[in-house]
């Protein structure tokens, strides 16, 4: 019985072991390639490949083939350009302050400062040149005022103007400052001795005379001082170099151009500048041929020394015409030419004559 139960015992015991090998056996074949299910920790990005571990690799460059342009890269450092799309405008910007950027002028326009000459223009002055004195001086409160605008304009201010209307500026600071020399002495004052042999009883030459020259009196201007001579030369010569301009300036005489009733504005210029020259030329005194001598008489601001002549040197000089002149009558005859009419321009060109410079009428243009 002992024997029995023995028996069963131990094959209960190797039944187990069978059962027991078995199944370690088909566990083991049921997972192939343990190592690729390891699950990765936590922290570690699958599909992440660490540079330091990793044997780099051949990348092949690619070459352009011929003629074919390379494509630009943009460097790292180099600015983002964004380009502004077909409806979007590029306005100009503007400051937090409300103010435009340093580039754009706070000031007035120019033409504002010109127009404060029109009240005294356009009251004394009448279209043929000729002034009212006697009103003008009657109300010379007026003229003061404008001449405290001259004075007290700012040089920022005027620096912010276009070329022309600086020029305008200073011929309609000149013609202001000569009516305001004008009527300071009006009505003129002189004698029986220099009226019997020289000089009409209205002559400007007595002005002259009594201020110890009219073109060297002092005026301020922008705080600075100035002279009728200094405008001439500095500005209108020097700085502008516009010859033109001397057609606008006024000198009180009936010869000279005659004032303009209306001021002078940087827009229309050269326009009025036109204007002023034809007018001037229009009279026979201011040009004229004399066939029969061969006399060819000039308006006496165009006299090379006394006057402005030498100032048409530097835009118009020429060797091809007029070569027995000098330069600065070559100069100014070329001028001419762009006034005259075809006849009259042919015989300069081609005749032989002497030129000679009218004399200036210095009575005053008063309008009484």
């Amino acid at each position: 019985m002992n024997k029995f139960i023995f028996i069963a015992v131990f094959a209960l015991i190797g039944l187990a072991c069978i059962i027991s090998c078995s199944s370690s056996e088909h566990k083991t074949q049921s997972v192939p390639r343990a190592e690729n299910t390891k699950r990765q920790p936590d922290n570690v990005q699958h599909n992440q490949v660490d540079p330091d571990n990793t044997p780099a690799q051949k990348t092949q460059t690619a070459v352009p083939e011929p003629n074919q342009p390379v494509e630009a890269k943009q460097e790292p450092n180099e600015p983002l350009i964004i380009k502004i799309e077909p409806n979007e405008t590029n306005e100009p910007q503007i400051s937090k302050t409300g103010q435009n950027e340093p580039n754009d002028s706070n000031f007035p326009p120019p033409a504002d400062f010109h127009e404060k000459c029109a009240p005294i223009l356009t009251t004394y002055v009448d279209v043929a040149g000729f002034v009212d004195y006697q009103n003008l001086k009657r109300k010379r409160i007026e003229l003061r005022d404008l001449l405290q605008e001259f004075r007290g304009l700012g040089r920022d201010e005027y620096e912010s103007w276009p070329k022309e209307d600086k020029i305008a500026f200073w011929i309609n600071a000149y013609n202001t400052q000569l009516l305001n020399i004008i009527i300071e002495n009006y009505p003129i004052e002189s004698d029986a001795l220099t009226r019997f042999f020289l000089w009409h009883p209205e002559s400007v030459r007595y002005i002259d005379r009594k201020v110890g020259g009219i073109e060297k009196q002092k005026f301020i201007i922008m705080n600075e001082e100035f002279t009728l001579e200094r405008i001439e030369r500095r500005f209108l010569h020097e700085r502008f170099n516009e010859p033109k301009a001397f057609f606008a300036l006024f000198h009180g005489g009936r010869s000279g151009p005659p004032l303009l009733n209306k001021p002078y504005y940087g827009k229309t210029l050269y326009q009025q500048l036109e204007n002023q020259i034809k007018r001037t030329l229009s009279s026979s005194s201011s040009f004229s041929i004399n066939t029969d001598k061969n006399v060819i008489y000039l308006h006496p601001i165009l006299h090379p020394t006394s006057w402005y002549g030498r100032y048409f040197l530097d835009k118009y000089k020429t060797d091809k015409w007029f070569k027995d002149q000098t330069a600065e009558v070559r100069a100014v005859l070329n001028f001419l030419t762009g006034y005259l009419n075809e006849q009259q321009v042919n015989y300069l060109k081609l005749q032989n004559y002497t030129v000679k410079f009218s004399t200036y009428d210095w009575i005053l243009n008063d309008r009484k």
